[in-house]
C-alpha cells in the first residue's frame, strides 16, 4: 500500500514539493553561512518526494543552536514551504482519493517549519535516534 500511495503522491504533489525544497536548499547553499539550512532542506526534499513509510523524530542531541536556526528558517523559508503544504493539502482533500495525501501534506507542515533537530526514519523504527 505504501508503494501505491508514494507513486500517487509523487505524481500529484511530491515532485513539486520536493522541487520547492531543492530550490530553498540551493539558495541556502549559495550563502556560506546558511549551508546547514540547505542540507536540512535537501533532507526534507527526499522526505517530501517519498513520505509514506517514513516519519520524523526529534534528535536528542539537538540544542539551542537548532532552536535558533529554526527561528531563522521560519522567517526566511519555512513559512512559504508550509503554505505550499497547506494549499496542496486542501486541494487534495477535495476528492475522496486525495484525502490520505492531503493528510500527509498536513503532517509535513511541522517539519517544513522547523527542520533542524529532527531526523527522518522509517516507520518500522520511529524511536531510533542518533
Amino acid at each position: 500500500m505504501r508503494l501505491i500511495l508514494n507513486l500517487i503522491w509523487l505524481v500529484l504533489c511530491g515532485f513539486w514539493m520536493a522541487v520547492g525544497y531543492v530550490v530553498a536548499g540551493i539558495i541556502c547553499c549559495v550563502l556560506i553561512v546558511t549551508i546547514p539550512f540547505g542540507i536540512a532542506s535537501f533532507r526534507i526534499a527526499s522526505y517530501a518526494l517519498w513520505p509514506f513509510g517514513r516519519t520524523t523524530v526529534e534528535r536528542r542531541d539537538a540544542g539551542a543552536g537548532s532552536l535558533l536556526g529554526n527561528v531563522i528558517w521560519i522567517v526566511f523559508a519555512g513559512w512559504w514551504l508550509a503554505l505550499g503544504h497547506i494549499v496542496t493539502g486542501l486541494a487534495l482533500c477535495v476528492t475522496i482519493i486525495g484525502i490520505p495525501l492531503g493528510i500527509a501534506n498536513f503532517k509535513l507542515i511541522p517539519v517544513s517549519l522547523m527542520p533542524l533537530g529532527r531526523e527522518i526514519v522509517p516507520t518500522d523504527r520511529p524511536f531510533a535516534t542518533r
